[in-house]
């Protein structure tokens, strides 16, 4: 089960990173940029621990998947990025997708 913390932490750190990469205005902005470099930095450590028991495939499945659902949501609240209807059914479909890998695929750790 810690490998899962580890890949919640990886997937938080590199949302983390995501969403602020905007604010680093390509990368003039101080502390923007070292919020973005240290959460990738973290994201990255993190995913690489979880790897001990947890398949790359499905590791990078859920780290992907989730962390585009979960900045696309932060984009809407804090940038006002629309989300369409096509988005939604789209992230519903990547969510479908990690939640069968998890339940059903044989190459996912349990």
């Amino acid at each position: 089960m810690p490998d899962y913390v580890y890949l919640l932490i990886a997937i938080v750190s590199e949302v983390i990173a995501t969403s602020a990469l905007k604010a680093t205005v390509s990368f003039t902005k101080l502390v923007p940029s070292l919020i973005v470099l240290a959460g990738y930095s973290s994201a990255f450590y993190f995913l690489s621990l979880c790897l001990n028991t947890i398949s790359v495939g499905v590791a990078y499945a859920i780290w992907s998947g989730l962390g585009i659902v979960l900045v696309a949501l932060l984009g809407w609240f804090f940038y006002r990025q629309a989300i369409d209807q096509a988005g939604l059914i789209g992230m519903g479909l990547i969510v479908a997708g990690v939640v069968v890998l998890q339940l059903f695929s044989k190459s996912a750790a349990h």
